[in-house]
């Protein structure tokens, strides 16, 4: 085994992890909006501020390290594919962002027509993102 090629993967492998919390944290998000759309019970848009919460740190850490990994693949033939990585991720944590501060207002006005669009757009980006990453869209290719 090539020290490089172990590197590697044990890198992929904390990048993959770190982008499963937006991944289940935009989708949970989601899901608590729509319940409450369904019971108008207020604290659902709790869990659902808290959640793009934590979809937002652990979003800005797989950003920078996709950002990252773009500069360091500068002259790289996957440098396209990196990129198209990266501006999905970009586009769910500012979307996030936005959410963040749509949910940030009264339980009503948080999760109508909008805040409810935001959280299934940023889902859908997140596992957009997560197929990009973990099908193998996004690896570089390492000589044996």
């Amino acid at each position: 085994m090539d020290l490089r090629t172990g590197a590697s993967a044990g890198v992929n492998a904390v990048h993959g992890i770190l982008l499963a919390f937006p991944i289940a944290l935009f989708t949970s998000a989601m899901i608590s909006d729509i319940a409450y759309l369904r019971t108008a019970e207020m604290q659902w848009t709790n869990f659902s501020a808290w959640l793009i919460a934590g979809a937002l740190v652990f979003g800005g850490v797989v950003l920078a390290w996709s950002l990252i990994r773009l500069m360091m693949a500068f002259r790289s033939p996957s440098r396209k594919r990196r990129l198209l990585y990266t501006v999905v991720v970009a586009i769910m944590w500012v979307l996030g962002l936005v959410n963040a501060f749509k949910h940030s207002q009264d339980a009503w006005s948080s999760v109508g027509a909008f805040g409810m669009g935001l959280s299934v757009i940023c889902t859908l980006l997140a596992l957009v993102a997560g197929v990009l990453a973990f099908s193998g869209f996004v690896t570089e290719e390492v000589d044996r």
